[in-house]
Order: C-alpha cells, then sequence, then structure tokens
C-alpha cells in the first residue's frame, strides 16, 4: 500500500527526516505538492546556499561534470531524503527507489486518502521560503 502526503506548508527538514525513516521501514511513499513545501529561513541565505550548491561543479573543476544537484522541487526533495538514508548500501537504495516525489496532484492520485504529518508543521517560523520559489530563482522549469 502506498502512503500518499501533501506537502504543502510543512517543513522540508522535518518532512524529509520522517519519510526517509518510514522508507527505512519498507513502507512506499508518494508526496504530491512538492513545490509548496517551506524552507525556513532568510530568502537571500536561503537562495544563496542553494545557489552554491548548483554552481558546485563548476567552482570545484570546470571541465568536469559533478557533482549534480537539482533545481526542481520535486528532486531538492528526492536529494534531501538521499542525503538522509544510507544510500550507498543496498537496503538504502532499495527504501530510495519507493520514494516517489510530484509537483502538484498527478490525475491518478486525484481523490486519494492523505496522510498528515504532525512532525512537519511548522512551529514559530518567522522567515521562510517555498521549494517552488528556490527553484525558479534557480533556473527551474515545472
Amino acid at each position: 500500500m502506498v502512503t500518499i502526503i501533501d506537502g504543502e506548508g510543512l517543513v522540508l527538514g522535518r518532512l524529509a527526516s520522517t519519510v526517509s525513516k518510514r522508507l527505512l521501514n519498507g513502507e512506499e511513499i508518494t508526496i504530491i505538492n512538492a513545490e509548496k513545501i517551506i524552507i525556513s529561513g532568510n530568502k537571500d541565505f536561503l537562495y544563496a546556499r542553494y545557489k552554491q550548491r548548483v554552481d558546485r561543479a563548476s567552482i570545484s573543476n570546470p571541465r568536469d561534470l559533478g557533482p549534480k544537484y537539482p533545481r526542481r522541487p520535486d528532486d531538492i526533495f528526492r536529494r534531501t531524503v538521499r542525503g538522509m538514508i544510507p544510500y550507498r548500501k543496498a537496503h538504502g537504495r532499495a527504501a530510495y527507489k519507493n520514494l516517489k516525489v510530484n509537483v502538484g496532484v498527478p490525475k491518478e492520485l486525484e481523490g486519494q486518502e492523505v496522510v498528515e504529518i504532525k512532525e512537519a508543521q511548522p512551529r514559530n517560523i518567522q522567515k521562510s521560503m517555498e521549494l517552488g520559489t528556490i527553484s525558479k530563482l534557480l533556473g527551474a522549469k515545472f
């Protein structure tokens, strides 16, 4: 059975840690509305941090092609979860394959039951930014 989680208004790190624990327990998880997941912090600081990650390939070695860092909101979330699981081991890679992330709500998932994650709700956040906004600033087209 697939667990569907709506990412709208949830905090990126808290959601990713909860999802990674569930993936390692063998669940299949689908995230919808990935562009509406929020990151707490100042807009300028967040943009500079993600821009540095995207530009890292050209800084470290201009002729080299890596490391690659995603620009799209669904890929940024997948990469965040990947950092929280033992991806280089067999069980971590198998768990990572059970994660699906979507921008918006696909037609086949409309009207299905969505699980709420109370641990990922924002608490006392004054400054925040959505993943979709950061992705657009980085040049993503979604």
